[in-house]
């Protein structure tokens, strides 16, 4: 029993030294984002910095850029991408989770070959902008990510074959229930833990996800996500640093800008929602990884 306990101890406390080494960063770059910019030049990243200023904040909200309506569009398509995607994952895994399903192998073959193999950005793109139609529309940011994952699949499958006893679906199938009532009153039920676990890939993946508007919105600026706007703002500073010397007065303009404190403000407002949605999922998310993760 000591010895349990020394390994409880110890286990604890080396936990709580990686919580502490990966929160102290995230803690850093807010209170870097409510820096002076010239202070934390001069004195550098602080946690208690001697000047405060959230002049960083009010150049990405009042420089004509609306974050407001990039909130909007990240938003939206976070919601809809992760339901979709969510709705498509769960019935194929569902699907393939079945022992005496006709060309099972065949089906798992290509969902883990996608995972190893793909066909490139050119070809990709070709396809959705000239086949598709996709380019300068919702749909850029929508569809290409709405393919399965195949390694969301694989867990999800997982999860079925091993966490949801069969004698609970051939009770249901005795009583009359068919595979669609199965899956809807039986499965769905059951497998909260995994869905959210999905749910929360799906939806950092569709919020962090900035190439495919910077591959297909080339002219929508007003479809650009969040994640899309900081980027073009942070090009944006970035040529004005590089082209200082050969622009009339843009010296004097790149001086207004607080080139460092505006980075740690831009991830600040880009990770907000993830940091705040994160923990009502946590208990879903570690045991969904936990079960999905028992048997192939």
């Amino acid at each position: 029993m000591k010895d349990e306990q020394k390994f409880q101890i110890i286990a604890h406390a080396v936990m709580i030294l990686l919580s502490v080494f990966a929160i102290l960063p995230m803690i850093l770059m807010v209170v870097s984002s409510f820096t002076d910019n010239d202070v934390l030049i001069a004195e550098g990243y602080k946690f208690w910095p001697s000047k405060w200023s959230v002049y960083a904040y009010e150049y990405i909200f009042s420089t004509g850029n609306s974050v407001v309506r990039a909130y909007g569009v990240s938003i939206v398509l976070t919601l809809v991408g992760t339901i979709l995607s969510l709705t498509i994952t769960t019935m194929l895994a569902y699907t393939i989770s079945k022992a005496d399903l006709p060309g099972r192998g065949l089906i798992t073959f290509v969902i883990v070959f996608s995972m190893l193999f793909n066909g490139g950005l050119v070809p990709t793109y070709i396809i959705y902008t000239n086949v598709f139609n996709i380019k300068n529309t919702f749909a850029a940011l929508l569809i290409p990510g709405l393919l399965m994952n195949g390694f969301n699949i694989m867990l999800m499958k997982s999860y079925f074959v091993s966490s949801i006893p069969t004698e609970i679906l051939d009770a249901a199938f005795i009583d009359g229930a068919g595979e669609t009532m199965t899956f809807w009153k039986i499965v769905i039920p059951l497998s909260k833990p995994i869905m959210a676990t999905i749910a929360l890939f799906a939806g950092i993946a569709y919020w962090n996800d900035w190439m495919n508007g910077y591959i297909y919105i080339t002219k929508r600026t007003d479809l650009y996500s969040v994640q899309n706007l900081l980027n073009r703002m942070m090009q944006n500073i970035q040529f004005l640093s590089q082209s200082s010397s050969n622009v009339q007065n843009a010296t004097a303009g790149l001086s207004a800008i607080p080139l460092a404190s505006v980075r740690m403000a831009m991830a600040a407002v880009g990770i907000l929602p993830i940091m705040v949605m994160y923990p009502f999922v946590q208990k879903y998310f570690v045991k969904g990884i936990t079960l999905g993760g028992v048997k192939g």
